[in-house]
């Protein structure tokens, strides 16, 4: 399975924004990773509605939306009608997951699940074949630059014998502190998305930096 990287526009100029969309259309990036967080179930605020609105007329990747708020069943249909192609809930924010699981796929996108590095990956157990996209979270949720949690390799190994367990088709994304450094271990791990913000948007030559971390990881 070809590896996916999807760089993080929580760490894009914003002043700049049309510029870097541009700059990952002509990449060879896959996905725009789309963070939206809400204060609450996460200790900051990002963007919302009328930026990712604006992201999607330029845009022309595939847009991975992660929601890092509460009850995010009020707002899958309004991301659906924004042009979201793949939506990931939290489970931690859910309490029927589930349902959130077959409202989102009903909304016409692939239906992801986040989980937070506290989270034992045996709660999706039974949910494992509802679910297109795991995204395991390799640092707190909340902020960009962290540090990698190194037990994330660990939860990957688990998470990709679960899906394999099930015959099930789960993309295993990694979000937070990805680099050249661990790219091609998280791949060798199980995961074939690759979530990078500061790591390409803060580097001299952002394009150049999706090219070394695509042909590291396939």
């Amino acid at each position: 399975m070809t590896t996916k990287i999807a760089p993080s526009i929580l760490a894009a100029d914003f002043a700049n924004l049309e510029r870097d969309i541009t700059m990952v259309n002509n990449s060879q990036a896959d996905w725009f990773h789309l963070d939206v967080m809400d204060g609450v179930f996460v200790p900051n605020i990002s963007f919302g509605m009328p930026v990712i609105k604006a992201i999607s007329k330029h845009a022309n990747k595939t847009l991975d939306v992660h929601l890092m708020i509460v009850d995010p069943d009020r707002y899958i249909q309004t991301f659906a009608d924004l042009g979201a192609n793949v939506l990931t809930v939290h489970y931690e924010a859910c309490t029927h997951l589930h349902r959130s699981l077959q409202a989102i796929k009903a909304a016409g996108m692939q239906a992801g699940v986040a989980l937070n590095p506290h989270t034992n990956i045996n709660v999706l157990e039974d949910t494992i074949n509802d679910i297109d996209l795991v995204c395991i979270m390799s640092v707190n949720p909340g902020f960009g630059g962290q540090s990698f949690i190194e037990q994330t390799y660990n939860k990957v190994k688990a998470l990709r014998k679960l899906i394999n367990d099930n015959n099930a088709n789960t993309q295993i994304q990694i979000d937070g502190g990805v680099t050249s450094k661990n790219a091609e271990a998280l791949v060798a791990a199980g995961a074939n998305v690759l979530v990078a913000g500061s790591f390409v948007f803060k580097s001299d030559d952002p394009t150049t930096t999706i090219a070394q971390l695509k042909e590291l990881t396939n």
